[in-house]
């Protein structure tokens, strides 16, 4: 893997595309799956109610996620540019310059968090007989954040030039370790005792404690481009221009994710309401849906990453065929997925708490969430071409609306009416807003602009 060397090439780039794309799927998926093991261990092991704990986190991680996601996308666009483009000074200072942002950022994000948790899970709704360990929970899965942020950005990097082998491989050992430590944290073992619902967290910090230090040591050991060199840590530092740039392709990023975030917790908060088996299904549909979305989210990144390529070496030609390309892969990999847990739901809902009350509540949202999540991914895809040559402002504004002014406002609506379901509806039912706005911006008014690269 040299420098001033894209990851495509213009005759094969549909193939190109699924050789980069596959292992972005799979490490997503094994992303996810630590959460879904972790969550299937506690039903298992723990009482029901332990769930809700543990899941309470989920929407809470996402949202302090904002920013850090935000860093990561603006970054990941000026490093495929940079590489693309031959300029390995520039990468260098690019990637200093996120990764200085990224300790400061964790640093305000654990403080205000442990300052906070206790409003943050009052907001939400908890209720009483659960209010005091999902306080503690969330305070434990903190300290492990700005571990997980530098994972998070450094992944960012080696996908940014077209590695993603590297993420792959550690997100493997990520996933085993997890799971090894979590179980036997939760049953205990010779000098290791029981921790009951705080054994996921505890197993977190530990997991990705260890795996930092295995990827700076195997990256140095490969002779990777873009392994912990000197002039790399001499880099680290606020750097006024590059973080401008960073920041006017991050915030808009950051600003969507808040806004999805924040509509998380008054989803979830709206969804307390109905009771703890009303809580414990919505969480267990929302981890499965996220099997689908996160292969959804794979797709527009890599689309992201080739178009930012792209337009680093100046081949604007391309891009309509990375978006056909992009879009026909939604379909397909989207399509067949929707279909297997049609299909399977049942079966598939049991591997997560052997409850029928809760399963009851849960598979009719299953069957109306799913479809949406194929316009949902095509939306994406749009936001993501346009992001990657610059354009954010209005994919973001589109984001927000879709969200503010159709999902929430929906959500309290059909609620009233259809009760849990009419949740799940209003959801579904923004997410095909989302798409049919990013198309009509695309096709009708982005086509037109001129395009250039950022550095």
């Amino acid at each position: 893997m040299n420098a001033n060397m894209p990851i495509f090439n213009e005759k094969n780039l549909y193939k190109h595309f699924i050789i980069f794309l596959i292992p972005l799927i799979v490490t997503s998926i094994l992303q996810n799956l630590s959460n879904t093991i972790n969550l299937i261990l506690i039903g298992r092991m723990l009482e029901p109610e332990f769930i809700a704990i543990v899941a309470i986190f989920f929407p809470i991680l996402l949202l302090l996620l904002t920013f850090i996601i935000g860093i990561s996308t603006g970054t990941s666009i000026l490093v495929s540019q940079a590489w693309s483009s031959g300029n390995t000074e520039k990468l260098n200072k690019i990637m200093g310059a996120s990764i200085f942002t990224i300790l400061i950022s964790s640093i305000f994000i654990v403080f205000f968090g442990f300052i906070f948790s206790k409003n943050i899970i009052t907001f939400l709704g908890v209720q009483e007989k659960i209010l005091d360990n999902s306080i503690l929970y969330l305070k434990y899965m903190l300290l492990h954040c700005p571990l997980l942020f530098i994972n998070i950005i450094y992944t960012s990097f080696l996908r940014s030039i077209g590695d993603s082998k590297t993420p792959l491989i550690f997100i493997i050992l990520t996933t085993t370790l997890n799971i090894i430590t979590t179980t036997l944290l939760l049953t205990g073992f010779w000098v290791i005792p029981k921790l009951g619902f705080i054994a996921p967290a505890i197993s977190l910090i530990t997991t990705h404690l260890i795996v930092l230090i295995f990827l700076a040591i195997y990256l140095n050991n490969i002779n990777h481009p873009l392994k912990i060199t000197v002039k790399l840590l001499k880099s680290i530092r606020f750097d006024r221009s590059l973080n401008k740039v960073i920041l006017r392709l991050g915030i808009p990023t950051s600003i969507q994710m808040l806004t999805s975030s924040i509509s998380g917790l008054i989803i979830l908060s709206l969804v307390n309401g109905f009771g703890i088996n009303a809580t414990t299904a919505y969480i267990i549909v929302y981890q499965i849906i996220s099997y689908i979305q996160f292969p959804v989210f794979s797709i527009s990144v890599a689309a992201s990453i080739f178009t930012a390529q792209a337009v680093g070496t100046g081949k604007f030609d391309i891009l309509e065929k990375i978006k056909k390309i992009s879009l026909n892969i939604n379909i397909i990999i989207t399509g067949a997925l929707l279909i297997t847990l049609y299909t399977f739901s049942k079966n598939i809902l049991t591997l997560f708490i052997d409850s029928p009350e809760i399963n009851d509540i849960a598979q009719p949202l299953l069957y109306i969430a799913l479809w949406s999540i194929l316009f949902f991914g095509a939306g994406m895809i749009f936001s993501a071409i346009m992001r990657a040559c610059g354009t954010v402002f209005i994919p973001m504004i589109i984001n927000i609306f879709s969200v503010v002014c159709i999902e929430i406002s929906c959500a309290y609506w059909f609620s009233s009416i259809w009760s849990l379901n009419g949740i799940w509806i209003a959801i579904s039912f923004s997410s095909l807003c989302f798409f049919i706005f990013q198309v009509i911006y695309y096709n009708f008014f982005w086509k037109k602009l001129k395009i250039k690269a950022l550095i």
